[in-house]
């Protein structure tokens, strides 16, 4: 599906920015508490730390592990360090790997972890998007649209209000389904980005209904 694409081209992204400029923001972060935090006593060893991991994140993300070496991998990293960015990185492929493996329950779990750890940089955003898939696909419909309803940034407004519309099409709510593309289709333009054709289709297939 197309919103599905569009969030691992989101998360892609994001991996990316990680993987250059991770180590540097968090070197960053401690030089600029150094004033207040006697940065002379413990920045070396918070650089090696950020290094350290930085290391660790790509060598599990270079790697195609199955859903069991990826998540002991995941588990050493989280043991082993304390980079709430790259952990979060590495549960939404842990999420993936599981999914993909059919173990729906796993993957749910590793998504609320990075729901609950709110890492920023739409990363939040996008573990609930797919954690609502998840759940709509394990018949829980009603649960679903209420986490849809805890995604708030506009940024991620058009992939939220499309599967909206999906899962009230599933339930036979086709006015309402509607309007949730509607919305979709709005939230794209206020974005300045270009009409999703698989989103339009939705939209046309109700109104022939």
């Amino acid at each position: 599906m197309e919103i599905y694409s569009t969030e691992e081209q989101q998360v892609d992204a994001i991996k990316q920015f990680w993987k250059d400029y991770g180590t540097s923001i968090i070197i960053g972060a401690v030089v600029g508490l150094g004033g207040l935090y006697a940065w002379n006593h413990y920045s070396a060893t918070t650089v090696d730390n950020a290094e350290n991991a930085s290391v660790a994140f790509q060598q599990i993300s270079n790697q195609k592990l199955d859903a069991t070496a990826m998540a002991g991998a995941v588990a050493s990293f989280d043991k082993a360090h304390s980079q709430v960015g790259y952990q979060a990185l590495l549960d939404l492929m842990l999420a993936k790997s599981a999914v993909d493996a059919g173990e729906l329950t796993k993957a749910a779990d590793a998504l609320k972890k990075v729901i609950a750890a709110k890492p920023g940089e739409g990363l939040a955003e996008v573990a609930t998007l797919r954690l609502a898939r998840i759940q709509a696909q394990q018949g829980q419909l009603g649960v679903a649209l209420s986490t849809l309803e805890t995604v708030t940034d506009p940024a991620f407004a058009a992939q939220r209000d499309e599967l909206k519309g999906d899962f009230l099409a599933r339930q036979g709510e086709a006015d309402k389904a509607r309007s949730a593309y509607l919305a979709a289709r709005d939230a794209l333009m206020a974005l300045g980005q270009s009409q999703s054709p698989e989103l339009q289709m939705k939209i046309d297939n109700l109104n022939k209904a």
